[in-house]
């Protein structure tokens, strides 16, 4: 094997692997910090290496050993981390059954989700308890953790930095919590999941709108919290939610790139499998008892995917059910969604004053899909000045480049001022 072939593989169990090499470092080194910079040691010890030898039979078991081992190498060398106890770590070796249990992805033993119940301890902030997670378990940057939040990427440093020393200062244990625990960590690990999810489906920023490796994540974790809690409904209306959203994702960007909204994506490429499984799991989440918010969001899913096609999709049912998620779980973003679908129903105008008065607020300012909804619904009323200004907005907020070079199209195709009214598209 190649120098170059050896890299190539390298940067392939980065990419795949390393978010579990973190969650089992953290497991026995019991410092996030320090497990970060034992996984990056290992990898580096990885590159000379295996350039003289052959890639191990198991790359992950042969990284967390050797990480571990760097670990207790700097935790003897570096005053910080003097309060690490080296002899007191479990000895670790590729062929021990503990790094031969890395390879099973079943049950609720598995080191991620682990790692996501202690991210979400109570003790912890819940905008700390998600931040740190998609930080940890999906390996998403400071910055795009804060595109997220829709907050400055200072602050959400801040809060990284805080959550960890909380974490290691107030011994918050490393575990799945017993059965009298989880219902009072289950929201914070349904946000956690959800965007995760969010983030894979349409991500923040990058080259790429679609970042399967964390939706594909965020299904299977959802998974395990359902074998985990069959009782819970909520989570199984949030893994019926996704999948209806994945089940759409072959189908949104076009051949060359482009992002396609909603109508026009072929629905015959949609995956069957996902959808009826989908549909099948909100209607037991409905029948289940009172609604939650996923359960009403999983609804709406429901109802785009059960449209043969984009004319006959049930825009009002789809408004009263966000108005009543929002009567639940008042947040602007689904304000902003719930005044898409009003848009739909009653008209361009109808959908404007909504969107207006949340601009107003200022809560949105940053956010760029509601620079680019007001903007398609000025363009339906033949207000092209003010489109074009507000996809202008849009195109500097926007991060990802499919839906910058969206942006860019719609701003190309706007009529002069003095063209005909368009007529409000219902």
């Amino acid at each position: 094997m190649s120098g170059d072939d050896v890299q190539q593989q390298i940067a392939r169990i980065y990419r795949e692997d390393s978010r579990r090499i973190l969650a089992t470092l953290i497991r026995l080194l019991g410092d996030f910090d320090l497990a970060e910079e034992a996984m990056q040691d290992a990898f580096a010890v990885a590159v000379e290496s295996w350039r003289a030898d052959t890639i191990p039979s198991n790359p992950r078991a042969w990284l967390v050993s050797t990480g571990r081992h760097r670990a207790i190498d700097r935790a003897r060398r570096d005053s910080r981390a003097a309060p690490l106890n080296a002899m007191a770590i479990p000895a670790v070796s590729p062929e021990t059954p503990a790094i031969a249990a890395l390879e099973d992805e079943s049950g609720v033993e598995d080191d991620r989700l682990r790692l996501v119940f202690t991210c979400c301890h109570p003790a912890l902030a819940q905008e700390a308890q998600v931040a740190l997670t998609l930080r940890t378990i999906c390996g998403l940057t400071t910055e795009e953790i804060a595109r997220a939040f829709l907050v400055p990427v200072p602050t959400m440093a801040q809060r990284l930095v805080r959550a960890t020393g909380k974490i290691r200062h107030a011994g918050i244990p490393y575990r799945v919590p017993s059965a009298h625990e989880l219902l009072e960590r289950l929201d914070s690990v349904l946000a956690v999941v959800y965007l995760v999810f969010t983030e894979g489906y349409a991500a923040t920023s990058g080259d790429e709108i679609v970042r399967h490796d964390l939706a594909r994540e965020a299904i299977r974790l959802a998974r395990l919290l359902v074998e985990l809690m069959p009782w819970a409904n909520e989570a199984n209306a949030l893994l019926a939610l996704m999948l209806l959203h994945d089940a759409r994702r072959a189908t949104r960007l076009s051949p060359d790139g482009d992002l396609l909204l909603l109508e026009e994506q072929d629905r015959s490429q949609w995956d069957a499998n996902q959808i009826a499984e989908g549909l099948a799991r909100v209607d037991a989440a409905l029948r289940a008892g009172r609604a939650g918010s996923y359960a009403i969001q999983a609804a709406v899913a429901a109802l785009h995917a059960a449209a043969p096609n984009a004319a006959e999709t049930d825009w009002r049912q789809i408004a009263a059910l966000y108005a009543l998620l929002l009567s639940r779980a008042p947040t602007p973003v689904i304000e902003l969604n719930h005044a898409v679908a009003v848009a739909m129903v009653d008209g361009a105008q109808a959908g404007l004053l909504l969107m207006d008065a949340i601009a107003a607020r200022g809560e949105l300012r940053e956010y760029h899909l509601l620079h680019s909804a007001r903007a398609d619904l000025l363009r339906r009323l033949g207000r092209f000045d003010a489109a074009r200004a507000a996809y202008q907005t849009a195109l500097g907020l926007a991060a990802v480049e499919p839906e910058r070079r969206f942006l860019e199209r719609r701003l190309s195709e706007i009529r002069s001022p003095d063209s005909p009214k368009e007529s409000p598209r219902r």
